[in-house]
């Protein structure tokens, strides 16, 4: 059962022209962004604590290399190219994560759907009959390996890498001590005592109780994206946050909201009866550091957590906007984007103002809706399974977008003007959409893409290859697409919601010859960080 590469040549695809691979325009298809946050208004404890917190968050990148793909340091070590070395550092393996994870190193062949959670060899089939009897297979917090009789059996996180977060169990008892605000101390004790036992629950609803802490961390096994198979297994990741507090207060009145924008769902009442939890919070920060999952590929620009069901019912959930990360992408990547594909006379109407509520609603929604199947039969990414993740993230993506609209209309977000929402978000779909088919996010970009086409929400002119929105046909098909969503997660439609994805998965002829031209153009396709300030900070604890 050892955690060491599982991935020789796992080929189940045809063999890639590796002679084509030009490793220096793969690493410039991300643009370097330097971290930066406004340390000013930290006490000197605070100050002190941040080390101690970083060092905890390199834990998690080094245990998600081990997840995503396996022992780290040997593999690096093995490319001479410095281009390829780079792009295998990005990506946290030798597959493509913006190129449908291919494989861009010869010795490589597909990556396994499973990532390093499963046996290479395992069946979905066999894992299914296997976990009818032992249910401890399909638990988020475990590895499934084989055991000397070639049984599956599970392997908890805390038991297969218990130095390691038996070291970050430390650092955040460490980091507690420190600790000024009561509510943050609480958490990070009990998340310390979380990576021992492979129980979360406590520390999610204590970190749903905080409320001023000026730093936060989010860090542990959190989202399943990586989890190709079943969707199941959830991958290390950690940010080290400072709050911005201007901005926090602008986005305070909206938590109050959420039941009335629940009970204002497009969809029929029963698929609207759970109550999302007064708890939640709406706040806005300054990221310091990234590692892990949220590092990999794509970068996260706005977080909603926790995950559990049952804690976002009984205390809601807490939508962070990661403000330096977000005006980063929008600024080097949406509005270059805009330049070449929309409408010239619409250009003006994008703006960042659009793009962080945007972005921020999608949080928003992810918290609305229907966490348990109409049947009862549990939740409904456990009913959706593989097609969860994508689905999720195009409900967040379209019925976000629906609550703007809604609150625009109400008068609840001042200067406000829906129109430029709309066309900020299809500028926006075409951004996220070159992350992939790999990337949960891209899938829900090509839904909502191609519903819209055939809603007419936008046309194309095909002697510029530019969009135009039309913005009274937008609006229906966010209702009508929030609607159809909504329908599939409560009555936990598994066959729907993959006939629904594939149907609406693949990209024109036309779109690919547009991202060609975002190609053509040297726009880059996302974010890669210097995180050398953090870096400066570590070299005090070093």
């Amino acid at each position: 059962m050892a955690l060491a590469s599982l991935y020789g040549c796992v080929a189940s695809e045809p063999e890639a022209d590796f002679s084509t691979v030009d490793y220096r325009t793969k690493v410039d298809e991300y643009v370097p962004v330097r971290l930066e946050a406004d340390l000013s208004g930290l006490t000197d404890k605070q100050r002190a604590m941040l080390p101690v917190l970083i060092r905890a968050a390199r834990v998690m990148d080094d245990l998600f290399w081990k997840q995503a793909f396996g022992e780290k340091d040997e593999f690096l070590d093995g490319i001479a190219d410095p281009d390829a070395r780079r792009l295998a550092e990005i990506n946290y393996g030798p597959w493509d994560r913006l190129g449908g994870n291919r494989p861009f190193l010869p010795e490589f062949g597909a990556k396994p759907r499973g990532a390093n959670y499963y046996p290479p060899d395992m069946a979905k089939e066999e894992f299914e009959r296997a976990a009818s009897s032992e249910s401890s297979l399909r638990s988020q917090y475990s590895l499934v390996r084989r055991n000397s009789e070639g049984k599956l059996v599970a392997l908890p996180y805390h038991e297969a890498f218990g130095a390691e977060l038996a070291e970050v169990s430390e650092l955040l008892r460490q980091a507690a001590g420190m600790a000024e605000d009561d509510g943050f101390q609480r958490y990070l004790e009990l998340r310390a005592e979380a990576f021992k036992t492979s129980d979360y629950q406590p520390s999610d609803l204590a970190w749903m109780d905080m409320r001023d802490n000026a730093i936060d961390l989010v860090i542990g096994p959190i989202e399943s994206y990586e989890d190709g198979l079943f969707g199941t297994k959830t991958a290390f990741e950690a940010y080290v946050l400072i709050k911005d507090k201007e901005w926090s207060a602008r986005l305070e009145k909206f938590s109050g909201m959420l039941p009335a924008l629940q009970q204002g769902l497009p969809v029929a009442a029963e698929y609207k009866v759970e109550e999302p939890g007064s708890g939640s919070q709406l706040n806005a920060y300054e990221v310091l550091y990234y590692a892990g999952d949220c590092n990999a590929g794509a970068k996260t620009i706005a977080i909603n957590l926790p995950n559990d069901e049952q804690v976002q019912l009984e205390k809601g959930s807490r939508r962070l906007q990661l403000k330096n990360a977000m005006r980063a992408k929008f600024d080097k990547i949406l509005l270059p984007v805009s330049e070449v594909l929309m409408a010239e006379d619409q250009r003006g109407k994008i703006n960042f103002d659009a793009f962080f509520a945007n972005t921020m609603f999608h949080e928003v929604a992810h918290g609305l809706g229907i966490k348990n199947t109409l049947d009862g039969k549990g939740t409904v990414r456990e009913a959706l399974r593989e097609a969860s993740s994508a689905l999720e993230e195009a409900k967040a993506d379209i019925l976000g977008l629906h609550l703007v609209g809604r609150l625009i209309e109400a008068g609840e977000i001042p200067g406000g003007n829906v129109e430029s929402n709309y066309i900020t978000f299809l500028a926006g779909i075409f951004r996220s959409i070159r992350f992939g088919a790999s990337s949960a996010h891209g899938r829900a970009n090509t839904l909502s893409l191609n519903y819209f086409e055939r809603a007419n929400a936008f046309s194309r002119d095909s002697n510029s290859g530019t969009y135009r929105v039309n913005v009274n046909r937008m609006k229906s098909a966010v209702d009508e697409l929030s609607g159809e969503i909504l329908r599939i997660q409560g009555d936990g439609a598994y066959d729907r919601a993959t006939e629904f994805l594939g149907e609406m998965g693949a990209l024109s002829d036309d779109v690919q010859a547009d991202l060609a031209r975002l190609a053509e153009s040297e726009i880059p396709v996302d974010i890669v960080f210097d995180q050398s300030l953090a870096e400066e900070l570590l070299g005090d604890l070093q």
